[in-house]
């Protein structure tokens, strides 16, 4: 398996150096409640929810992914590669759920909006 030993540390230690947009976080804040949804589908059809909830979540799954790669091929510097599919499941994962939450909560992503903004990204 290829995941990063204390992703979460590592991961928080990079996130500003790539989400520096105003566009990139206008996507990711737009889309990670897509995502949540979207996982919370797949558990409703895990527990025998049937199809429309299988279909609906990993389309909520997919859209985010797409929309926030598309965000950070707008940033300067672009993330680390993927180590392999768990390590990108594991950084998505961990990304929506928990270090862009802390991101807002902490002011993060306000400081880099108001900052984005000044430099006109």
């Amino acid at each position: 398996m290829s995941i990063r030993r204390d992703l979460l540390s590592w991961q928080w230690s990079v996130y500003p150096g790539t989400h520096t947009t105003r566009t990139n976080l206008l996507i990711h804040l737009a889309t990670a409640p897509l995502f949540w949804i979207g996982v919370v589908a797949l558990i409703w059809a895990a527990a025998g929810g049937g199809i429309w909830p299988l279909i609906g979540g990993i389309v909520l799954l997919i859209v985010p992914v797409m929309a926030q790669g598309s965000g950070h091929k707008r940033e300067p510097a672009t993330p680390a590669p993927f180590l392999g599919a768990d390590d990108f499941v594991t950084r998505f994962f961990f990304e929506q759920t928990v270090t862009l939450p802390r991101y807002v909560l902490t002011g993060g992503w306000a400081r880099a909006f108001s900052a984005a903004s000044r430099a006109g990204s």
